[in-house]
């Protein structure tokens, strides 16, 4: 039996993905140590499972089917930027959204769904889109400073009409995710 690294997100339209270029590029100036997450991989993560068993896809795979029949496509506006846990003591530099009850609502059903085949319910979730990772708290300072000036940026509108469930294998270089089954809204 094989054992993938899994999630389920919400992808990032391509067309939004110069602005967020534009505020890393910012954060990049700082004399920070921030790992950024590839322009490429970024999303919004609606479950991460961790390692699982090649096998139980399809039980996830119609758990996520018979959540997502209620559901039609939908927009999300995104805007702001904050850090986890949070501005003074900084890991993680992520970019928000604005007004996300749909979103929160598809997460909530779909988690529930996940729990009755074992997997943990998620403590908390917010919607966000990871840009970056500190990892010292050098330039903190400034770093936070970045956040605050974003901290009502307005990158724009998108319409999520599918969710991924992904793999995700972990590289010296970063994350390399591979997309494994696309469920349309």
């Amino acid at each position: 039996m094989s054992q993938i690294r899994a999630f389920l997100a919400i992808d990032l339209d391509d067309d939004l993905k110069p602005k967020i270029h534009k505020i890393i590029k910012e954060f990049k100036q700082i004399d920070a140590n921030i790992k950024y997450v590839d322009l490429q991989n970024l999303h919004f993560t609606l479950k991460f499972f961790g390692d699982i068993d090649t096998d139980g896809i399809d039980l996830i795979s119609s758990k996520i089917e018979n959540v997502i029949k209620d559901f039609d496509s939908f927009n999300i506006r995104i805007k702001g930027c904050g850090a986890f846990p949070n501005k003074n003591r900084i890991k993680v530099i992520w970019v928000g959204l604005d007004e996300d009850e749909i979103l929160k609502d598809l997460h909530d059903k779909l988690d529930k769904q996940f729990s009755s085949i074992g997997f943990d319910l998620d403590k908390k979730f917010s919607s966000h889109l990871t840009i970056g990772r500190m990892r010292s708290a050098k330039g903190k300072d400034k770093v936070k400073s970045t956040i605050e000036s974003y901290d009502d940026v307005e990158i724009g509108s998108m319409e999520v009409n599918s969710i991924v469930l992904k793999k995700s294998t972990l590289t010296p270089s970063g994350p390399i995710y591979e997309d494994l089954i696309e469920y349309r809204l």
